[in-house]
């Protein structure tokens, strides 16, 4: 386990996201966006790491889908809640960047809510190329954040900076939408959609959608006004926030 300081250690750990989730769960809000999106991206029975799975609602979701799901989260205030709302959930008390080859393979890395921002600092590109080593051939990693109105101690990370972080870790950008329900890119909240690049290929996938959105020629990329898109909020995404 990483012995640097994350900021997600420096905003105070998982007091209040823990209890504003076990709120929501109690309640019966939905709480699935993130794992619906998963879910589409996966065959039946896929195996599945979700990365810094916090109070483990996506892995809850996911098994509930049919899948095969193991989930990793270095705070143990949040491992135990887990295991308390959820009985027999898989999560282990473990950090992404503990992750080898030897851990997957996985056809699909989850790692939503915030986590990339609250990642010790510097550790960003590490992180990537854990999740990048325990992806099967075709294997993929969604990953989800604030761009803006982050959470306190969340790294200010922009798009453009993440992506190079992810061309430098070995990866590619296959889509790139503003919600966890594709709602065009915007600057408030990223959500992309990664694989291994190509030998010889740059961060970018080869194909782009229209649909009257401009057309980047390269990723599936939907790029609007910001407006258009609802933010996501802290360390969940467009549901809540951690």
């Amino acid at each position: 386990m990483t012995t640097r300081r994350t900021r997600w250690q420096e905003a105070g750990g998982s007091g209040n996201y823990g209890k504003r989730f076990a709120e929501l769960v109690s309640a019966g809000e939905d709480v699935d966006g993130e794992a619906r999106l998963a879910d589409t991206l996966l065959p039946r029975g896929a195996r599945v790491l979700d990365a810094g799975a916090g109070m483990g609602r996506v892995t809850a979701a996911l098994l509930r889908r049919g899948h095969d799901v193991v989930a990793i989260e270095p705070d143990e205030a949040l491992v135990r809640q887990a295991r308390e709302t959820y009985p027999g959930l898989p999560i282990q008390e473990r950090d992404i960047l503990d992750l080898g080859p030897d851990d997957g393979p996985f056809d699909l890395v989850v790692c939503v809510g915030n986590v990339m921002v609250y990642l010790a600092e510097g550790t960003e590109r590490a992180a990537l190329r854990a999740m990048s080593a325990v992806l099967g051939e075709n294997g993929r990693i969604l990953i989800g954040f604030h761009l803006r109105d982050r959470p306190p101690h969340a790294h200010a990370y922009t798009a453009a900076g993440f992506e190079a972080d992810l061309t430098a870790a070995g990866l590619r950008v296959d889509l790139r939408a503003g919600t966890y329900q594709l709602h065009p890119a915007n600057e408030a909240y990223g959500v992309w959609v990664l694989s291994r690049a190509r030998s010889g290929a740059g961060g970018r996938g080869p194909a782009a959608m229209s649909g009257g959105a401009t057309v980047v020629a390269e990723p599936t990329t939907f790029v609007e006004e910001a407006s258009a898109a609802p933010a996501g909020p802290s360390r969940l995404g467009p549901r809540a926030a951690r």
